[in-house]
């Protein structure tokens, strides 16, 4: 860290600000823990705290400081985390409301909270700083960043995801972005009462999953694919054994019975990887009854499709597409860059007989997430892959000039065989209700009825 200089007067004049007095008062701190030597690394943060109010309050008093008792204890806070914990970043990753830290640079941080991003007022000291950080953050997962890895990526102890870039590839500093995850993932029901979808779309996905059908859930960046997912997981049956494979592992099912795989970057020698089109073709050895791949951007569609197409009904897996037929059009494309042998129309075939609904999920301009559409795969028609869209999401502002959300329909039921049983009660119940309302619109029920 750079010097901090003040005057030579024993007394420091206002208009020293509180941020340069807690520079000098860690360079303070660090040359008395170079005094402690090694028994500073035994002492527990509560220890560490009383350490640094004590050399504080002596630091201020000796050097005359202008600060007020309500000052002082801020920078005993500050320099307590910089000691013990994460430093600027401690706050921001306790704080149950940010969904991504961003750091360009020591100078510009930002947060994203309800999927709103916006510039956060923390201070590094500069980029060295930053680095100290991640460091601290990387050392104990055992992972390395320097010039000849200046690329990492890695899972966080509470789940979250961490990744930087630094020099040379970053040109303006250590670029870093966290994303973190909920401790207790959001439930379907949670997802209904953020209008993230509506009742009718909720009892169609209920149905899907718990009748096996294989869902694909597609996105944009930050759209809550994987919330989403983690959601379905509670229609799981509780006596299915569930395999769930990712890159880094995001996932948090509450299931009984789930095995959890990672992917394995390379070592330092460039030996060691594991993909995970590796991990999907020996989980097929682990007598699964579903498998959850939480990403799907490579090689890994292939051995999905034949998983999907083999007897393990019921998966799921997130991709990156804009729509459901950029899903398929993706998926294509992938396939053919790992190199799929047969035709375009064999793929075509294994896509539509693999998968039964594509849920396009987005995040609005206000910062919502909606699910945008759902799906259904109908099978082929003249070489090209069929769908129906069931529902399909509008805004709209209300007598009170509120926007609002809805979803419209055809009134089309689903045509899968899986969800015969659903189908057929689903036009018992709306012919009924019809009758009964005299023309009004169906009412909702329960279709395990």
């Amino acid at each position: 860290m750079s010097s901090t200089s003040f005057p030579e007067s024993d007394s420091l004049l206002g208009g020293v600000d509180i941020h340069r007095i807690k520079e000098a008062a860690h360079e303070h701190l660090l040359t008395r823990i170079e005094e402690l030597g090694a028994e500073f690394g035994r002492w527990t943060r509560e220890a560490i705290q009383e350490f640094v109010g004590i050399e504080v309050a002596n630091f201020a008093r000796l050097r005359r400081l202008p600060v007020n008792e309500l000052e002082q204890q801020q920078i005993v806070d500050a320099l307590t985390k910089e000691l013990a914990g994460l430093g600027p970043l401690e706050d921001l990753l306790a704080d149950v409301e940010v969904e991504d830290v961003l750091i360009n640079g020591f100078e510009n941080v930002f947060v994203s909270r309800h999927g709103r991003l916006a510039r956060e007022n923390i201070r590094f000291n500069d980029n060295n700083h930053v680095l100290r950080i991640v460091r601290r953050i990387l050392a104990p997962l055992g992972r390395r960043l320097d010039e000849s890895m200046p690329m990492v990526d890695a899972r966080l102890p509470d789940g979250g995801r961490l990744n930087v870039v630094i020099h040379p590839l970053a040109v303006d500093g250590p670029m870093v972005s966290v994303r973190k995850f909920r401790k207790d993932p959001l439930k379907p029901n949670d997802l209904l009462e953020l209008n993230t979808f509506d009742q009718a779309i909720f009892q169609l996905l209920e149905a899907a999953v718990a009748s096996r059908c294989n869902i694909l859930i597609s996105g944009g960046t930050s759209s809550g694919k994987t919330s989403l997912l983690n959601a379905l997981a509670f229609f799981i049956p509780t006596t299915e054994r569930v395999v769930t494979i990712e890159d880094t592992a995001e996932l948090s099912l509450n299931h009984p019975h789930v095995v959890r795989l990672e992917a394995r970057q390379t070592g330092y020698d460039g030996s060691g990887e594991v993909s995970i089109r590796d991990l999907i073709r020996n989980s097929l050895r682990m007598r699964p009854d579903r498998v959850v791949v939480g990403e799907v951007r490579g090689a890994e569609v292939i051995d999905m499709l034949q998983a999907m197409n083999t007897g393990h009904e019921g998966s799921m897996a997130t991709i990156h597409a804009n729509s459901p037929r950029e899903c398929l059009y993706r998926m294509e494309m992938l396939a053919g860059f790992a190199g799929f042998q047969g035709s375009e129309e064999s793929l075509r075939r294994q896509i539509s007989s693999a998968l039964d609904f594509i849920v396009q999920i987005g995040r609005l301009p206000n910062g919502r997430r909606r699910i945008l559409s759902v799906t259904e795969i109908t099978g082929m028609g003249d070489g090209v892959i069929s769908t129906q869209e069931l529902y399909k999401h509008e805004n709209y502002v209300d007598e009170q000039n509120e926007e609002k959300d809805r979803w419209t329909t055809l009134g089309i039921h689903p045509h899968n065989r899986k969800l015969a049983t659903y189908r057929d009660r689903l036009s018992t119940q709306a012919q009924e209700k019809f009758d009964s309302d005299n023309g009004k619109e169906p009412g909702f029920w329960d279709w395990r009825r």
